[in-house]
């Protein structure tokens, strides 16, 4: 079948009442999460996994996707009426959209956040339609040697590309592959790890340590802050949405841009929304002929983060759908939900389940369809939102969290389990360790390890069969390089010291 006859297929499937309800509702709960500063879309997903496991595969994973690439939307309406971003995509909007809020341009600037995050996911789209099938059917030759090599170079990437201290990166992901390593050993049947928790004997449930590092350790970390900082929402009229015309060709050029580094950098492990809008924002610097304009409210300076960041969010699929490696957190309980319900990702999914993947490329532009018409209208509602104390928003969250857990499995260790890892989210955050790794290896980990026992086995215990296979050997060549990079620069500063002491002395 030719890529428009799947598309049919795939807005057969999503064109339903019952899909379609489902994804109004996923990317509603998106775009009020991503308004909401301190939540985020991890924290959202997380409670809202336990209810995807009595919907159909597809339904489940359109209202998940939903809310992931709706948090892209509502993230810029805090971040330009409040300088509060709603998720950490949405800082770099602050620095022009917030002062275009003090020059009485709120409207204008929501409007054209609203339309180039349309644009990014638009292009993203096509993108995902075009490449995910070629990877897939490329990864078809795929065996267990180049499998773990792919996730060993993707949780190597995860951990060097994102935010923060490469070596704490690296130790996250150590700490979630030995955590994914709780429970029952898949070659002998025994249990390890478990310390004698009968419990702990099907693993750790990755709902409950997912909402315990992200949802619940967020909510305690904002309720230790003091709000006396949070800014004050005005409301917006309609008629300040209208922007002028020499914004919509500032807008263009910013958008064409930011969109392909989006969804290049959305593909990349690690990387995400996040990255894309600071990358984006700071090519807008270097190609601007005034750069003194940034940080004073320049339409570029909004339009490009956004575009990028919404880009990068529907870009993060390829991965996970074509290979079955998540690039980020969000895409691993993507992930997780897929498994939970049977269903493999990876290089098959495509071929056995067209529906699915067909189906949730259809409903990326429902979804986003549906967020550019809501998005306009829903802004005196989420400026009233904005407005509600932490102090009563937040219990109603926890509340949440604990049903949704309890809910999956009925076990009360569950809870215990939630509470243990919001402790150690909590500490994570004061110690400015990111979770998202260490969520990466528990997902991953048990597949490493069951593609590297497998090779093993079939090469009869030959570790060099990992370097036989030319695309495993290239792996983990950009493993290796990938870990060598950064100490390049250091040792070539040490080499230049000596020398430097020696011109230092022939000159005395």
């Amino acid at each position: 079948m030719d890529i428009f006859s799947n598309l049919a297929l795939g807005f057969g499937e999503v064109l339903s009442l019952q899909t379609l309800f489902y994804c109004f509702v996923g990317v509603t709960v998106g775009m009020l999460i991503g308004v909401l500063p301190g939540i985020g879309a991890m924290a959202a997903i997380s409670m809202l996994l336990p209810i995807t496991f009595y919907l159909e595969p597809s339904q489940a994973l359109i209202m998940l996707a939903g809310i992931y690439y709706g948090a892209q939307y509502g993230n810029s309406i805090a971040s330009i009426l409040l300088n509060t971003p709603g998720t950490p995509s949405g800082a770099i909007t602050c620095l022009d959209g917030y002062p275009l809020a003090q020059q009485g341009r709120a409207g204008a600037a929501l409007f054209m956040t609203t339309f180039s995050s349309f644009a990014g996911s638009c292009f993203a789209i096509v993108c995902l339609a075009a490449f995910t099938p070629v990877i897939a059917d490329f990864a078809l030759g795929f065996g267990s040697a180049e499998y773990f090599a792919l996730m060993v170079f993707g949780l190597v990437l995860a951990s060097t590309v994102a935010p923060g201290s490469q070596i704490k990166g690296l130790v996250m992901v150590v700490i979630g592959l030995v955590l994914g390593l709780v429970g029952t050993d898949i070659t002998s049947g025994t249990f390890r790890f478990t310390f004698g928790l009968l419990n702990l004997g099907d693993g750790l449930n990755l709902v409950a340590v997912a909402m315990g590092v992200f949802g619940a350790a967020e909510v305690i970390n904002n309720l230790s802050r003091s709000s006396s900082d949070r800014g004050a929402a005005r409301a917006v009229a309609l008629r300040e949405l209208i922007p002028l015309k020499s914004d919509l060709k500032q807008m263009i050029k910013p958008m064409l841009r930011a969109a392909p580094i989006g969804t290049f950098l959305g593909v990349l492990p690690g990387a995400g929304a996040t990255i894309a809008s600071f990358v984006a924002y700071g090519v807008e610097t270097r190609v601007a002929k005034d750069r003194s304009r940034f940080g004073k409210g320049a339409i570029e300076g909004i339009t490009a983060p956004e575009t990028a960041n919404n880009a990068a969010a529907q870009g993060g699929f390829i991965p996970t759908l074509a290979l079955g490696i998540p690039g980020d957190a969000v895409m691993a309980l993507m992930l997780g939900a897929l498994l939970i319900h049977g269903v493999n990702p990876g290089p098959q999914l495509i071929g056995e389940h067209p529906e699915i993947f067909w189906g949730l490329l259809a409903s990326f532009w429902v979804g986003n369809l549906m967020l550019l018409v809501m998005n306009i209208p829903l802004i005196g509602i989420w400026v009233k939102i904005l407005a509600i104390p932490y102090k009563y928003l937040f219990p109603g969250i926890l509340m949440l969290i604990c049903v949704g857990v309890y809910s999956v499995n009925n076990n009360p260790f569950d809870l215990l389990v939630v509470f243990v890892f919001s402790v150690i989210g909590y500490l994570m955050v004061l110690a400015r360790l990111s979770p998202a790794p260490m969520m990466l290896g528990i997902v991953l980990g048990p597949m490493m390890e069951e593609n590297f026992r497998r090779a093993m086995l079939l090469s009869r215990g030959d570790a060099t069969v990992f370097l036989e296979k030319p695309v495993c050997a290239a792996l983990l060549g950009l493993t290796l390089l990938v870990l060598v990079w950064p100490l390049i620069p250091m040792l070539m500063r040490r080499m230049r010291r000596p020398k430097r002491r020696l011109r230092a002395k022939t000159l005395k």
